[in-house]
């Protein structure tokens, strides 16, 4: 993980609950379930003409609370409808205090970014809130958005992360396939979705924020969700969407590193704090049982070392320095 991240970017994203902002049930369930973030959804997951009632709802809730210490979210709809103005207005004035972060969906160019961020500054001013501190997470949809990347995520500090949405994406593109995430029939070697993700997280990276994977739609197909969240993950991403209960506990342990991934990470840190302290003899480079470690190894074991410590992982081994 970046050493420096924009509005709350060091915060786990392992998990991210998509929860419809119109279901009561759904969204007391949320509460209890062991996600790092979850959004309430204005979005696909209400129809039309349940969007105004869902955003009063999604203000009672986010009031009431309980949801500890989990990155609280609302997903408005896309700048191209009728009812995004209103969806911010309405759940920022009402909730503000009590959201972490906005996600945009559909986002094609920075200009939709700045919208936003230029919106959220003049409610947050108007009633009193503290400027900047609701983040943003523009969703990359189709083809332009990807195209747009590095843009999207430099557009304002209070990006958080880049979201990759799917489906819409493989529509955008006429990838000839109905099943997100599987390769397409007749693309037999490599991997249709390699390129899209590591723009994603290229660009997230350059602008120091997370980049998250969408949802896997094939609720039952746990092994699936593993195979599929398994190319984001091992590429670097931070998490996924999760559409369901049953997708959690699979979705937190692929964006977690390995326990023995982790002490090792945690002991290179160690052992190259203390070769290179005057005590350890000042070395640039040293060894690490057979591994030789320098600073490099350092960058390296900071990204694992961070994913484990912002995922509560706790050390089963540590490095101790030789007896002098």
């Amino acid at each position: 993980m970046p050493e420096e991240d924009n509005v709350d970017g060091r915060r786990a994203r392992r998990s991210c609950l998509a929860v419809p902002g119109s279901s009561a049930k759904m969204i007391d369930k949320a509460r209890g379930l062991a996600v790092d973030q979850f959004f309430l959804d204005l979005e696909d997951a209400v129809a039309p003409l349940a969007k105004a009632e869902a955003r009063d709802r999604i203000v009672g809730a986010l009031n009431e609370g309980g949801w500890g210490e989990k990155i609280r979210s609302v997903r408005v709809n896309a700048l191209d409808t009728e009812w995004t103005y209103r969806d911010v207005v309405t759940v920022v004035e009402g909730a503000g205090a009590e959201l972490d972060t906005v996600i945009l969906p559909k986002v094609s160019t920075p200009e939709h970014v700045r919208w936003l961020d230029l919106t959220l500054t003049q409610i947050e001013r108007a009633i009193g809130l503290e400027v900047g501190r609701i983040g943003i997470e523009p969703q990359i949809e189709d083809a332009r958005g990807l195209v747009e990347a590095d843009a999207i995520a430099a557009a304002s500090p209070r990006v958080a992360a880049l979201v990759y949405g799917p489906a819409d994406f493989m529509a955008s593109i006429n990838m000839r396939s109905l099943v997100v995430g599987h390769q397409p029939p007749g693309y037999d070697v490599g991997d249709a979705y390699h390129y899209i993700l590591m723009r994603i997280l290229t660009a997230a990276r350059a602008a120091g924020v997370q980049a998250i994977d969408g949802p896997y739609l094939q609720i039952k197909d746990v092994e699936g969700l593993r195979r599929v969240g398994g190319r984001s993950a091992a590429l670097g991403f931070d998490g996924k969407w999760v559409l369901h209960p049953a997708q959690v506990d699979a979705v937190n342990e692929l964006f977690s590193p390995r326990q023995g991934d982790y002490d090792h990470a945690e002991n290179i840190l160690d052992a190259y704090e203390w070769h290179t302290s005057a005590a350890g003899g000042k070395r640039g480079a040293a060894m690490l049982g057979d591994e030789m470690i320098d600073e490099a190894s350092r960058k390296m074991a900071l990204v694992i070392a961070g994913k484990g410590r912002a995922a509560g992982m706790t050390r089963t081994d540590r490095w101790t320095p030789p007896e002098s």
